[in-house]
């Protein structure tokens, strides 16, 4: 009967490993079971007991005689087991044992050897003889403590071994960048998660002293002797780097090398962001908004805080690519409420979800709405107390708008009208207008269209009774938003091309969304009214540079694997961005990243009643109302456009 138990309880355990997918299937093993795992501790220390009398009889020349021995050996398993069970060495997963579980092992052996001793001790005392010598108990526990160690040493390494030589041909064989600690950190964790699909080789610096040296068993390489080796004869494809620790200049010196020699190059945290979740790395391609970082932005966190805490929030366009990074910048900052106002439902129930999950406290409304729609507006100001509005609202896409006039000036100029008005009317304290660098000499419809909210908003800070703070933030394209040129060239590089561009020579102003979003709380807070404030945007990008820095980062070779081609300029597009126009002067503020652009203001009797007939004239003649607008900005001409016409008249 015991017999039949014994085979019952290992046909069992089998199962259980064979169901568990181990080393013999998939290698995707969960664990052994942890009671098979404290069977097999105890046989050790079964086998450790029957060798230390095997060792003892024959440094002694005795016969060797295990079964006179065998009340001492049962006692030293009774004590071991007590000791196994009580330290728990048993409950860790084999294949990811740690030094903290060998500690374990360790404690457990010694607490083990020390209590037969004792008792050995005690038992000499009282009785005057000696139950075992103290000797063969040092003797068992150096034993047990290696041979317990030496199993999970063993399996780890099988196991480790086993997957690398499973994953070797899907995994990339990267290059850790830097020996410092960040990057040894990193490359263990990558080394210690069998999952990762990366294979570390060895590590790239620039300290000439450190390449006759190994880390965790990898070769260090010369960064000058990874420049001046053959593609061809190289056994990497790809150099990770911590981002965090890197300048702008280091930066470039790492991609410059990629791109010399075709190699991917990855982006990571420092290991304390770092997530050990196979099917979440965020081990990712370095994309060409890290080529275009940026100094960090220092907004002053106490003073925004102060402004925005319990305050009633209003973000127009509030489901965009800039009203979503404010919403999110300003729900950091715990306002009593946050309207976030788009016409876009879909954006709104994205958006709506990630809110939920990142700001679960925070308390926001969701309200699909049409800034142009004046009933609807009136509506929503006399139930909702607003105390900051910020409008990002606003149709952006030129050639589109030069194709539908009437929207930009039904929502660009008559949406902003709408808010601002109602602004005064329902005492909102601070009114912040999100505008672009097309507005400043405009060439398009769009960009002279955000002009005319420039000039009437900046106009009613001089209206009489008005108590609102207008402020107006001004730059340029936005990397990664709706629309922009990123998304469009990622989406025809990963089809394998051709990515267009509109012509060589074609440059633009570009910044993060978030640092956007930053510069345009910090320049609410510095306002004082009627302020137009412009961003430094740091120099101008070719925008076929960015096309062949992105087909390179993506792995393809420029015009060979992916090409480019050139379309000509679109309807009212022009070669250069300006975020100053030709007679404004700028002040310095206390931000250096912050001017503010002094461009004339119109008086609002003058520009409100050139809006009223704006809009009126609108509905009827599409000439005629872009022929109002050039009034209005007399330094709007257009650009490859079929307007072009009304510039000659």
């Amino acid at each position: 009967m015991a017999g039949e138990s014994v085979r019952k309880l290992f046909r069992s355990y089998w199962n259980k490993i064979k169901t568990s997918n181990t080393i013999l299937g998939s290698l995707s093993i969960e664990y052994l079971p942890r009671s098979l795992v404290f069977f097999i501790d105890l046989f050790l220390c079964f086998f450790s007991a029957i060798c230390t009398f095997w060792l003892i009889a024959r440094l002694e020349g005795r016969e060797v005689n295990i079964y006179g021995n065998e009340k001492i050996i049962l006692f030293f398993l009774i004590v071991s087991g007590l000791q196994i069970l009580i330290s728990k060495t048993y409950a860790g997963i084999i294949r990811h044992s740690t030094f903290i579980d060998l500690g374990k092992i360790i404690v457990a052996g010694l607490s083990s050897g020390l209590f037969l001793v004792v008792l050995n001790f005690f038992a000499s005392i009282l009785f005057n003889t000696k139950l075992y010598t103290n000797g063969s108990v040092a003797i068992y526990i150096l034993l047990s403590l290696c041979l317990m160690s030496a199993l999970r040493i063993a399996v780890k390494s099988l196991y480790k071994l086993l997957v690398e030589i499973k994953n070797d041909s899907i995994k990339q064989k990267v290059l850790i960048a830097g020996t410092a600690p960040p990057s040894i950190s990193l490359a263990t964790a990558i080394m210690e998660n069998a999952a990762m699909p990366f294979k570390v080789v060895g590590f790239v610096s620039k300290l000439n002293s450190s390449k006759n040296y190994r880390i965790l068993g990898k070769p260090i390489y010369d960064f000058a002797e990874v420049a001046a080796i053959d593609p061809l004869s190289m056994n990497f494809n790809g150099i990770i780097i911590i981002k965090e620790t890197m300048n702008k200049t280091e930066l470039e010196e790492w991609v410059n090398l990629s791109f010399e020699k075709g190699l991917r190059i990855f982006k990571s945290p420092n290991v304390s962001k770092f997530r050990i979740n196979a099917k979440e790395p965020n081990i990712n391609a370095l994309q060409i908004e890290d080529l275009l970082q940026r100094s960090v932005i220092e907004i002053d966190h106490d003073g925004l805080e102060n402004a925005i805490q319990d305050r009633n929030i209003l973000i127009t366009g509030g489901a965009g690519s800039i009203g979503s990074e404010i919403v999110r910048q300003v729900a950091k900052f715990k306002p009593n409420h946050i309207f976030l106002l788009d016409q876009a439902e879909s954006d709104i129930f994205n958006l709506q979800q990630e809110l939920e999950i990142f700001f679960p406290k925070q308390s926001i409304s969701y309200v699909l709405a049409d800034v142009s729609d004046a009933t609807r507006m009136h509506s929503f100001f006399d139930t909702n107390k607003i105390d900051i509005i910020y409008h990002a609202a606003a149709y952006k896409h030129v050639p589109m708008i030069e194709q539908n006039p009437s929207e930009a000036v039904r929502v660009n100029i008559g949406g902003t009208k709408i808010l601002a008005d109602l602004s005064i009317l329902f005492n909102v304290k601070t009114f912040v207008m999100i505008s672009t660098d097309k507005a400043v000499n405009p060439t398009n419809v769009m960009g002279a269209s955000k002009r005319v909210a420039e000039l009437y908003v900046q106009s009613l800070q001089q209206k009489a009774g008005n108590a609102v703070k207008f402020i107006t933030t001004r730059f340029g394209n936005v990397l990664g938003s709706n629309g922009s040129v990123i998304p469009l060239f990622k989406n025809q590089i990963s089809k394998g091309g051709p990515v267009t561009v509109t012509h060589p020579d074609i440059t633009r102003y570009f910044m993060t969304i978030p640092e956007a979003s930053e510069l345009v709380l910090e320049a609410s807070l510095m306002g004082k009214g009627g302020e137009i404030f412009v961003f430094d945007m740091g120099k101008p990008v070719r925008i076929v540079d960015l096309a062949r820095r992105m087909i390179k980062l993506s792995g393809h070779e420029p015009d060979i694997d992916i090409k480019i081609t050139f379309t000509g300029l679109r309807n009212g597009e022009k070669l250069y961005e300006e975020l100053l126009s030709d007679n404004a002067k700028t002040l310095p503020t206390h931000h250096k990243k912050i001017l503010i652009s002094m461009d004339p203001v119109v008086e609002y009797a003058v520009i409100n009643e050139q809006i009223l007939r704006l809009l009126e004239v609108i509905q009827k003649d599409e000439l005629e109302a872009v022929k109002l607008i050039k009034t209005l900005v007399p330094e709007f001409k257009s650009n490859n456009s079929r307007f072009e016409a009304l510039d000659v008249i």
